[in-house]
């Protein structure tokens, strides 16, 4: 089985890999980013490490020129940056997504050739009002470039599958905490920041309220999501063919006390409350909670707590533990 991954030298990019290499039948990667992806360790098979912009309608049609079996889409400019800077985000989210379909398109006119294809989609594709428990038949506002940018996605997965050129699936990730590494320019990444930098004795700045709730998931569990799109009957999917998937709903208030439980007082004390409207106004308006309904009876998984998310950073990506 030949695999494509967009975006693979990112957290969630590597982490894949990894997990496929574990588990799957894979026999050819190839892997796709602005920066050299790196290859496996322990991988027998070919490994294809291509710098590629998607953007970039040529570059997209060279990536599936060989037809890969699946395809993991999963680059993407993030909430924050896609909102301050318009026209990369479209370029990328829209334009970038939109080439690799019409590559795929292209090159299965006959319907020889049908892979496949998940696409990384967000909860930023709904926005306020919302209630608090979202169904899986909410209809999609979202209330910034980034959201838009991930619906539009969502559409075309939607309707190339429907046209039989995809076997297509839309996941809806909550947001991913604990991230490791460095911040990103994601509107979200203060999340993962008030946990992992106290862990790791820095300071850490909240830009919003305590009483802010949001809608998490662990890195690990977001990898088995994954690996379970690229495997899964589709059959039973909505029309729509994206889900909402299962996670932890939280406040920052909840996130501080299971840090403290965690790490005690002294890791608390490393937080400095420091206002953001502009990152306010836009995590406000995204979810709290989802139903998940048809996520959880097709196979896919979420945490059990905010503490478990804490519990899994420190046994996976905490520096003592790499």
């Amino acid at each position: 089985m030949h695999v494509l991954i967009t975006g693979a030298s990112g957290m969630l990019g590597r982490k894949l890999v990894d997990q496929l290499v574990a588990e799957s039948s894979v026999s050819t990667f190839t892997l796709a980013d602005i920066f050299a992806p790196v290859p496996p360790t322990g991988f027998d098979g070919d490994v294809h490490s291509v710098v590629a912009d998607i953007s970039n309608a040529e570059t997209a049609a060279g990536l599936i020129a060989a037809k890969p079996d699946m395809i993991y889409h999963l680059a993407a400019i993030v909430s924050g940056e896609a909102e301050e800077n318009f026209e990369k985000g479209n370029a990328i989210n829209l334009d970038g997504t939109r080439n690799l379909l019409e590559a795929i398109r292209k090159q299965s006119e006959d319907r020889s050739y049908c892979p496949r294809f998940v696409f990384s989609s967000s909860l930023a594709v709904f926005g306020t009002p919302l209630p608090d428990l979202i169904p899986d038949d909410q209809r999609l506002t979202p209330l910034s470039s980034y959201g838009t940018q991930k619906a539009m996605g969502e559409l075309m997965v939607a309707d190339y599958s429907r046209k039989g050129f995809i076997d297509g699936i839309s996941l809806r990730l909550p947001t991913i905490t604990v991230r490791p590494g460095k911040p990103n320019k994601a509107a979200s990444g203060f999340y993962s920041g008030i946990i992992r930098e106290p862990l790791n004795g820095q300071t850490a700045i909240l830009p919003v309220p305590r009483y802010v709730r949001h809608w998490f998931q662990s890195p690990r569990r977001a990898i088995f999501n994954l690996v379970h799109a690229g495997f899964v009957k589709t059959d039973d999917l909505p029309k729509s063919r994206a889900l909402s998937l299962p996670g932890v709903s939280a406040t920052v208030e909840e996130m501080m006390a299971a840090l403290e439980r965690a790490a005690g007082a002294k890791a608390i004390n490393l937080i400095k409350e420091e206002a953001d409207d502009a990152i306010k106004n836009i995590v406000m308006g995204w979810p709290k909670a989802f139903a998940a309904t048809t996520a959880i009876a097709m196979g896919f998984q979420g945490d059990t707590n905010f503490d478990e998310i804490i519990e899994i950073y420190l046994e996976d990506d905490a520096p003592s533990a790499c």
